[in-house]
């Protein structure tokens, strides 16, 4: 269904109005539709689905699994498929990409039958918010109209940032995370800026893809924010495959053209001539147009996200944030389920009138080669709150799949549960290696729970597998 226009619209007046067609918003406005309430939702990019959808979350496993192919056709030789090394030596970019992209077209599709189905009433046009209860919609012709509401969602997301040429001389001679998927073509050459899990999966298949890859970070480890041994494990291993790792290194300057070649220089002294430079530095939430000064008593950080309690509330009572542009746990299934959430306690049953995300525990896994799975704190984390109760297991392994392939090919595997207390309550696990990205989900239920140390040992293995490394580590 087209989105509707001011003309269309169905009522005068909405119980909630959403601002942004992100996977939060799509998912708050359509749990308040469930429940018969009239809801808008506004989007100004024409795409629905957001940064997951769009330029994130979704085209990136596409393009992981991609990779991950190409590993297993590099491996296939030791199964017994002799003829397979040649079928591996060059990855289709050009003809790839459209096909990716003709799957992310249909995911719009979808969304967008979703929310007609529900009834909600899909705006295109940019929004801004004029008061407490409204919210002003511009149009691509730019005419404006506005839309009167009980409430309002502010679910805008984020966008990846790159430094001004002033910072960075010739910055913009990169692209960022977005810029990724629209590149044509596979570069032969590409410089990473940046050691976090965008860096890191983005960096690992171009490698994996057969693009000659750097990655610039300012320390001595990628992903600094994870559990050390998740770090330390990493880091050798993407050198290993041969990832050019630069550690300890600021970006001075980018010369050269859009398109390539490039030269990156470092503060450092050293020059790297590439095709294409990806920043990958971080990320700023989408709140600067929105009318926030129309609603001054609501405040953003330095980051510009939108300060919010553990309601998701700002301090006006109509209006709530949700999703990246809140700056807490940047996913989007934590999205997803603060909106539902939000929505759920706003016009839902009696019991839901308490109903709101708890943050912690959160399980997220980073598509690296190998995968990774992360729940609870780090082990840092772990001795900073509970000291000398800490308590770790830990295993490192080569998964059996490696057990016909080549000692200089074997992934690293490592398992590490952290526990605290004489019960031993699991208050993190960091694992790595083939297939963690699955197996997370089902011990972070475990984590959630509460689970113990002994819980896991009273859990039957299944094998061969390794996940079963988790319930007998010793």
């Amino acid at each position: 269904m087209p989105p509707v226009t001011k003309a269309e619209a169905t009522t005068d007046k909405y119980d909630y109005v959403v601002l942004g067609g992100g996977s939060g918003g799509v998912a708050s406005a359509r749990r308040a539709a469930n429940y018969g309430k009239k809801v808008a939702l506004i989007e100004s990019t024409g795409r629905l689905g957001g940064t997951c959808v769009n330029v994130g979350c979704v085209p990136k496993k596409i393009m992981w699994y991609a990779a991950d192919e190409a590993e297993r056709l590099r491996n296939a030789a030791s199964y017994g498929f002799p003829n397979s090394v040649n079928t591996a030596a060059k990855f289709d970019w050009d003809s790839f990409k459209p096909k990716r992209d003709a799957y992310i077209r249909k995911l719009n599709g979808i969304y967008d039958s979703n929310l007609a189905r529900e009834n909600v009433e899909y705006h295109h046009g940019h929004a801004r918010i004029k008061d407490p209860n409204t919210v002003e919609i511009t149009t691509q012709d730019g005419k404006k109209y506005d839309l009167k509401t009980d409430y309002i969602g502010i679910t805008t997301g984020g966008r990846p940032v790159i430094p001004s040429d002033e910072d960075v001389p010739g910055a913009s001679l990169g692209v960022d995370s977005d810029g990724f998927f629209d590149l044509p073509s596979q570069p032969k050459r590409v410089a990473v800026i940046g050691a976090g899990y965008i860096a890191v999966e983005l960096a690992g298949i171009f490698n994996a893809l057969g693009t000659e890859t750097h990655i610039l970070t300012r320390g001595e480890t990628v992903l600094r924010t994870f559990d050390p041994d998740i770090q330390n494990t990493l880091t050798p291993w993407m050198e290993h495959t041969g990832i050019h790792v630069h550690k300890n290194t600021n970006v001075a300057k980018l010369e050269g053209q859009k398109g390539g070649p490039i030269t990156v220089h470092t503060k450092q002294g050293e020059t790297i001539e590439v095709d294409t430079v990806l920043w990958a530095i971080g990320r700023r939430s989408n709140t600067e147009d929105i009318g926030l000064k129309n609603v001054p008593e609501i405040k953003v950080n330095k980051h510009g996200d939108i300060v919010v309690d553990e309601w998701q509330a700002t301090p006006y009572k109509s209006i709530f944030a949700l999703g990246d542009v809140a700056g807490k746990a940047l996913l989007t299934p934590v999205a997803i389920a603060a909106g539902r959430r939000l929505s759920n306690r706003i016009f839902g049953p009696e019991k839901f009138k308490n109903d709101k995300l708890d943050y912690t525990n959160i399980p997220t896994v980073v598509f690296a080669h190998p995968t990774i799975g992360t729940v609870g704190l780090t082990e840092p984390e772990a001795r900073a709150k509970y000291g000398d109760a800490v308590k770790i297991y830990k295993s490192s392994f080569k998964a059996l799949y490696f057990s016909m392939i080549e000692e200089h090919h074997k992934e690293p595997s490592m398992f590490k549960l952290i526990v605290q207390g004489p019960e031993e309550k699991v208050v993190g696990i960091h694992i790595l290696g083939m297939g963690c990205d699955e197996v997370m989900q089902g011990f972070g239920v475990a984590v959630k729970m509460g689970a113990r140390k002994q819980d896991l040992d009273d859990t039957v293995a299944i094998h061969p597998t390794s996940a079963e490394e988790l319930v007998t580590l010793r």
